[in-house]
């Protein structure tokens, strides 16, 4: 992390304040030698190649065997999981029938470390710069932690060097940028790893009817949502003409109440100037204005009693507009909610098993986009589960329905933590049945199950799928960056979803405190880059 590529000058170059050092540094020791002459210098340099060599020695046993980039010799189809290697210091993408591509990466470095766990790619960004590193360019970034782990281009000396992301070739990465998709699952391994095919009783088993009425279902509840939210607007549009009029006839008998005194004040006026009349002239004009008062104060007096017979009847349509806007957003809103309801039984769901925390978590995208970047995820479902000997280790294992296989789906498994078997990890939970019948029925290819004895960490929130870290291996890289700042999200129905017949605000946490690292975390998440 250290170096950026520099796209003006199409070479590496050291970050600000490094070169620096090393000018001065060099022109220092060029002075000295030439001060020393050429014994010394030889002297010298025997020493700096002894130095660089000891120094070195280390490293470059640390290197694994030389590796390339590489792609399956057949049709691709879209990857469905990564798993980076961080003995091999190798990324390997999977489709549903096997690997597509591979290459080689860099890791972080010692002290720097990339966390060994469980990941998802949260943002992409085709032109990234580091707001945590000098603006370092990071091309083709992938997120996988909103406290700056990510996968992105960039240089590869052959060994572990950056400071926790997954460096891959430039390349590589530009052309796997638009293949990959918010919520692809990431697993870093601290060994070699890969994908098994596997079955077990406790794996979901899709219901092809089920599946397709969830299809009809979701149609439909759609159109209701969209014909309730049209009735919605329109009581609303209603209500405010109906709270318009009464205003307006408010304003029209004030108005009215006005003239009317005036009126009957002019009135009174030429009925005194009529008594008051000693000549027949007199009494002639006078009668005239009379008449003319008493007509006027007349029309503004049937006026009145219209407007406030009017007066009368038009709080009470007020009112009633008021109500029907109130049932019609009602309405409105359950219409929405068994609609989203609906279409999200349509997308994969993932499920995180917590050996620490004795819990289930689900996780389906919404696909709704975040302003702060990323896809807003569903994690309204939350279960204890039973798991059988809680205080042995089970291990972390991820299970991937790859693809369909006849009426039910075609499972993998990866392992990356051993503790017990795969299969033995499965066998030691017991699901409730109310949560498998809420998921199994419609489970779709891309679908997992993720068992580990690790808790969710800090980083996972409303914006995540999943993100745990095994915590028997370094953690460098992702402890020493600062934690993803605190959201607060407003308590509004944008950001409540109403799922699976619970209620939850968007952060799954919900009563959970959380510590960086493995631990519990109640707070919304801002990212830093």
């Amino acid at each position: 992390m250290n170096l950026r590529f520099d796209r003006r000058k199409h070479g590496l170059v050291f970050q600000p304040g490094h070169g620096m050092i090393n000018r001065l540094a060099t022109a220092q020791s060029n002075a000295a030698m030439r001060r020393w002459g050429p014994p010394v210098i030889v002297t010298l340099t025997a020493m700096a190649a002894l130095t660089v060599l000891t120094a070195d020695a280390p490293a470059r046993q640390a290197r694994p065997a030389s590796l390339t980039e590489a792609m399956a010799p057949r049709h691709a189809g879209e990857p469905i999981m990564a798993i980076v290697s961080i003995k091999t210091q190798q990324v390997t993408f999977y489709d549903a029938d096997g690997w597509i591509l591979r290459a080689p990466v860099s890791t972080g470095t010692t002290g720097r470390e990339t966390p060994a766990g469980v990941f998802a790619v949260l943002e992409k960004d085709k032109d990234h710069h580091s707001t945590l590193y000098d603006d370092a360019w990071m091309p083709n970034m992938q997120r996988i932690t909103w406290n700056g782990i990510a996968l992105h281009g960039g240089p590869l000396p052959g060994y572990a060097a950056s400071h926790g992301c997954v460096r891959m070739p430039y390349g590589f990465a530009e052309k796997l940028f638009e293949k990959t998709w918010i919520g692809m699952r990431v697993i870093i391994s601290p060994n070699e790893a890969e994908p098994v095919e596997f079955s077990h009783p406790a794996l979901f088993v899709p219901n092809r009817e089920a599946i397709a009425a969830a299809a009809v279902k979701a149609e439909t509840l759609a159109r209701e949502a969209a014909e309730a939210a049209r009735t919605a607007d329109e009581a609303k549009k209603a209500a405010a003409t109906a709270k318009r009029e009464t205003e307006s006839l408010t304003a029209s008998l004030r108005k009215l109440e006005a003239l009317k005194t005036r009126a009957d004040a002019e009135l009174a006026f030429t009925d005194k100037a009529l008594a008051a009349a000693k000549t027949d002239e007199a009494k002639g004009r006078a009668d005239n204005l009379n008449q003319k008062a008493a007509a006027k104060a007349a029309e503004l007096r049937a006026q009145l009693d219209t407007a406030n017979a009017d007066a009368k009847s038009k709080p009470d349509a007020a009112a009633a507009a008021k109500g029907a806007v109130k049932a019609a957003e009602k309405k409105k809103a359950e219409t929405a909610k068994a609609a989203s309801e609906a279409k999200l039984a349509l997308e994969p769901v993932s499920i995180y098993i917590s050996r620490a925390t004795q819990k289930l978590y689900v996780r389906r995208n919404t696909h709704k986009p975040w302003a702060d970047g990323g896809e807003v995820f569903d994690a309204t479902l939350e279960a204890p589960i039973t798991i059988r000997n809680p205080d042995k280790r089970i291990g972390t294992h991820v299970f991937t329905a790859m693809a369909r296989n006849g009426a039910g789906l075609r499972w993998t498994a990866v392992t990356i933590d051993n503790g017990s078997e795969a299969k033995d990890a499965l066998d030691r939970i017991s699901i409730p049945q109310d949560v498998l019948d809420r998921i199994a029925p419609t489970a779709l290819p891309r679908s997992s199950i993720i068992v580990s004895d690790e808790p969710l960490s800090g980083e996972t929130n409303y914006r995540t799928e999943f993100v745990a870290v095994l915590n028997n291996q370094p953690q460098g890289g992702f402890v020493t960056r600062r934690p993803t700042d605190d959201l607060l999200v407003p308590s509004d129905e944008e950001l409540k979803f109403e799922y699976f017949g619970f209620e939850r605000d968007l952060d799954s946490q919900a009563g959970n405190t959380r510590q960086r690292g493995g631990q519990y975390d109640r707070q919304m998440q801002r990212g830093l880059w």
